[in-house]
């Protein structure tokens, strides 16, 4: 008889968009709340709504731009997923693999299959966060014809089509172009154009990343 696989939560909390963050530790939160099957987490449940709630309340705060408030919520928004990573992990070792329990706590099974990731475009392999917030990592999918590629970047603001971007120049498709400086919990669009001896080529289609 095979060995019951290690059911892991899953983490991908610095991708979620502010609300969404919200929701899911709220769900966290009313799970392991009087759950007896973790009757000692790291954290405790009243402790985690506690801050749920003054990061949401910092969400609304900072709609008016105001970057002392950004700058508190980032924090606080870090102290959150903090928390749920360590209820996160005595989760993990406490459910003793049974998936029945471990979904009373709340939270999200992470996925036990690999399998290779499809490109996001014809132009973009990859997006993903950096080691800090307000950055973020994109491979581009080079043309071997190219010269150069431009890859340039831009805000979503109310579903539309930006205005205006932010372009860099990128001469190695070899390693990521790390981007810094983005606005955590925005969602932006990217494009990718390359550069060929006979001119440059058109912008590729928009593929978009929530900056955590």
């Amino acid at each position: 008889m095979s060995e019951p696989k290690t059911i892991k939560p899953l983490e991908d909390y610095k991708a979620l968009s502010d609300k969404d963050l919200v929701a899911r530790l709220t769900a966290v939160y009313n799970g392991m709340n009087g759950n007896a099957n973790f009757p000692t987490p790291p954290v405790d449940p009243k402790d985690l709504k506690a801050g749920i709630d003054a990061f949401d309340a910092l969400i609304a705060e900072s709609l008016d731009g105001s970057k002392k408030v950004m700058a508190q919520k980032r924090k606080q928004r870090a102290a959150v997923i903090r928390m749920v990573r360590h209820i996160g992990r005595y989760v993990e070792v406490t459910c003793k693999d049974d998936m029945a329990i471990f979904m009373t706590s709340g939270l999200q099974p992470a996925s036990t299959t690999r399998s290779p990731k499809p490109p996001l475009s014809h132009a973009i392999r990859w997006i993903d966060r950096g080691s800090k917030s307000g950055e973020v990592l994109v491979q581009l999918k080079g043309n071997k014809s190219a010269i150069s590629h431009d890859l340039r970047y831009a805000p979503i603001v109310n579903g539309a089509t930006p205005a205006t971007w932010t372009e860099e120049l990128v001469t190695n498709v070899k390693r990521p172009v790390v981007l810094d400086g983005l606005t955590p919990g925005t969602n932006y669009a990217f494009q990718v154009r390359a550069t060929e001896k006979t001119g440059r080529k058109d912008w590729s289609d928009s593929v978009t990343f929530i900056c955590a």
